[in-house]
This record gives structure tokens, C-alpha cells and sequence, in this order.
């Protein structure tokens, strides 16, 4: 049995062990209640990216029908804007295009952002015919429905900038703290990412109670003194990151700059997003790291990885790999008695006494697959304790600790 990062924190929260429809239809009014008109001729390649920018974040089982929509905007002077809302999540683009006729209509997203993907390269003509859409490229046409763009809801405003952020970096820092969000509904506190900042000091930190991941690192506030700390949705805050991570930085819009204290806004280049962030008091789990260590050991991180993935083939669900760590070696076993076998051994650098401890195998993959380092560094106190695994470059040289993933270990049978 796993034993819970909260218990262990001593935070009040009831825990359970985790175990490793058509749409609606979309009933629309009249035709005429919403006609509208716009023409306008793009790129193929930037009228896919855009759509599939802003639809990616629409809701599979919209509460309203327009929810499921994409609002198109066209403007004279060249651009139009392309936005998606369902109350929690806001994306809007902006890019450019030859606007014959400006307005603004509304559109199925998911199937646009699908049609788009698929068109040949070739300019990209939309026009409105009566109370449809028609999508034109070379030989290739669509007809849309319109829906009625007069019941979208009005998105937030666009965020003022509180600071900004390297997005290569960002996007990094996400993926290893996501990874540790819970993805179940029992806490939904826990499937956020909590993030503080200090100064020019941000730190990001996820739990799902059986992991904990915390990664800090550096932002250029627009204020010197800036303090603000928020639990924000881990797979909004996953997509947001990977979706504008390519461009140089990221613009970070907190609390009030965002439209308001329940939101954060992202912004890079032409692309701007908003989310809802989540209500509650994180637990304190920091606490769980150890003050010292007694054991020590360090491992060649790619051939740690392909060895524990090995192994786990026998595993069954829920069922632990035992790492037993001496002299010069690990040696990474699972399965028992009438059960399927494997066992292999990893060279290893071990400080300390010898220690036999027992790991989910997703969840230590999961740990060892976003360290982005030659080496990794495993630092232990017993073997009931959690485990706390970082990165290093050399095999000889210091843990780099901006990134922390601690992992509960699993009781097994002596």
C-alpha cells in the first residue's frame, strides 16, 4: 500500500487509493434570428494554426450549444481575430488575412480546426452564403452553419502584463510539476498547480497525495516586490504552456491585471489566454521534504529508465518494482512467487547503507522521464520514507534542486 504525501504532512484531507456519450445535439435557432456577413481570403497554414489554437480548449459537452462555437472577427484593416470561451477557459488570436467584407460570425470550432488542418496548401477563402459559412480551397468547399454569435458571451478583456517569463523555460517547468496533479475528481483541489511568487522567484508546485513535484525558477516582474500566489487548472496550464512555449516569452497577467482576482492571463505574440483559477487552501506539503539524508545513490538517467520500463512488463496493475541498491549496483525486480519475474541490474554510485525500497513503476518513470538530466540522484532516509529524486549533469557532480520529485514508496511483503 502506497502511503499519502498529505498523511505524512499531517493535512486534513480524506484520501482513497487510485486505480492505475455522444455529444448533445446542438438545437439552434431560426435562421434568420442571426444572419451575418464576412469575406475574407488567408493562408491555409495560418488559418489551421489559429483555429486549432482556439478551439483546443472547447468543451466536448458544451452547457450551451454556442459554447461549442469559434468566433470569427474580420477587420478592414487586415486581421481577424479568432476567440473561444466557455466560461473557464479564453483563447483569442490574432492573425493576418485580405478582408473583402468585415463582421463577425460564429462557427463550429472542432470541426473548422478539423476542416482547416485538412485543406490542400492553398489560399483559403471564407465567405457567408444566407446563414451558412462557405470554406473554399482550390477544389475543396465546405458550408458551415452559422449559430448565433449574438448569444457568444463576451470574453475577458485582454490582460495588462505583470511580467514575463523565458517560454521555453515555462513550458519546461510545467510539464515537470504537471505530471503530479491529480487527474481524478475526489479532490479537485489537488488537480491544480499551486504557483507563488516571490520577487523574481517563482516556484510551482503539484500533489495527487503519492507524488509531489516542485520546480523553481526566475521571471523579470514588472514590479519588484511582487507577491501573489494561485492554484491554477493543471491541464489548462499543461496546454497553455506547450501551446506558447515556442515563442520567446511568455507575458504573465495576475490577479487584477487579469481581469480579476479569480484569473490568470497568458500572452505571447498575437496568441492571449485566460483561465479560471481554483478556489480552496492548498495543503502544506512542503514539509515532506527531508531535512537530511542518509543514503545516497546515483544512476545513469537513460539507463535507470529503460531498465525500470523492462521490468514493469510483469508488473500487474498496482503492483510495485523493488529497487534494491548496494555496492556498485541497483538491481530493479518485479513479480513473486507463481506470478511472472524480471529483475536487471543498473550500475550505480550508492552513499550510504544498502536500501531495498518499492515504487509504482508509472509513477517513478513519470519522475525520471522530465529530470532532462544525464544522471540521476535518488536521496533516501529509510526505506518507509519518501524518496526524493533530482537531476544532476556529471556523475560526480551537485544535484541541481530548482527541480524536486518526491515519490511515497509501496509496502511489499518481506
Amino acid at each position: 500500500m502506497e502511503t499519502s504525501i498529505l498523511d505524512l504532512s499531517w493535512a486534513v484531507i480524506p484520501w482513497v487509493q487510485p486505480l492505475g456519450s455522444k455529444s448533445p445535439a446542438l438545437c439552434l435557432p431560426c435562421e434568420d434570428e442571426w444572419r451575418a456577413t464576412v469575406k475574407f481570403r488567408i493562408e491555409r497554414e495560418v488559418l489551421a494554426e489559429a483555429v486549432t489554437w482556439v478551439a483546443r480548449g472547447l468543451p466536448a459537452r458544451p452547457s450551451s450549444p454556442v459554447l461549442a462555437g469559434v468566433l470569427i472577427e474580420a477587420d478592414r484593416a487586415g486581421t481577424i481575430t479568432l476567440s473561444g470561451f466557455d466560461y473557464e477557459v479564453s483563447a483569442r488570436v490574432t492573425v493576418p488575412a485580405d478582408v473583402d467584407e468585415p463582421g463577425t460570425v460564429l462557427v463550429m470550432g472542432r470541426l473548422l480546426a478539423e476542416i482547416s488542418r485538412n485543406l490542400p496548401p492553398r489560399p483559403v477563402e471564407i465567405s457567408t452564403e444566407g446563414n451558412k459559412v462557405g470554406v473554399t480551397c482550390g477544389s475543396s468547399r465546405f458550408s458551415l452553419l452559422q449559430m448565433p454569435a449574438a448569444d457568444y458571451p463576451t470574453l475577458p478583456s485582454s490582460p495588462e502584463s505583470s511580467g514575463s517569463i523565458e517560454g521555453d523555460v515555462f513550458t519546461q517547468a510545467v510539464h515537470q510539476v504537471a505530471i503530479a496533479a491529480d487527474r481524478g475528481d475526489t479532490l479537485p483541489i489537488l488537480t491544480g498547480v499551486r504557483m507563488q511568487i516571490d520577487g523574481d522567484k517563482v516556484t510551482l508546485l503539484a500533489t495527487d497525495r503519492y507524488r509531489l513535484a516542485m520546480r523553481e525558477l526566475t521571471w523579470h516582474p514588472g514590479s519588484s516586490d511582487a507577491a501573489y500566489t494561485a492554484l491554477i487548472p493543471a491541464r489548462t496550464l499543461s496546454d497553455t504552456a506547450k501551446a506558447l512555449g515556442a515563442s520567446g516569452s511568455i507575458e504573465l497577467a495576475l490577479g487584477r491585471n487579469a481581469g480579476g482576482d479569480g484569473l490568470i492571463g497568458f500572452e505571447a505574440g498575437q496568441r492571449r489566454a485566460t483561465t479560471r483559477l481554483l478556489d480552496g487552501e492548498y495543503p502544506k506539503v512542503t514539509s515532506i521534504f527531508p531535512t537530511h539524508v542518509d543514503i545516497e545513490a546515483v544512476m545513469e538517467t537513460g539507463a535507470l529508465i529503460e531498465a525500470v520500463k523492462r521490468v514493469a512488463l510483469v508488473a500487474e496493475r498496482n503492483t510495485p518494482v523493488r529497487l534494491r541498491f548496494s555496492d556498485g549496483q541497483v538491481a530493479i525486480e518485479a513479480g513473486t512467487g507463481d506470478d511472472a519475474q524480471a529483475s536487471e541490474a543498473v550500475e550505480c554510485a550508492l552513499t550510504g547503507d544498502d536500501i531495498e525500497i518499492a515504487f509504482n513503476p508509472h509513477y517513478l518513470l513519470d519522475g525520471l522521464g522530465v529530470l532532462g538530466t544525464a544522471y540521476t540522484r535518488m536521496s533516501f532516509t529509510q526505506p518507509g520514507r519518501p524518496a526524493v529524486i533530482a537531476g544532476q549533469a556529471e556523475q560526480d557532480g551537485e544535484p541541481n534542486l530548482a527541480y524536486r520529485y518526491v515519490l511515497m514508496p509501496v509496502r511489499f511483503a518481506s
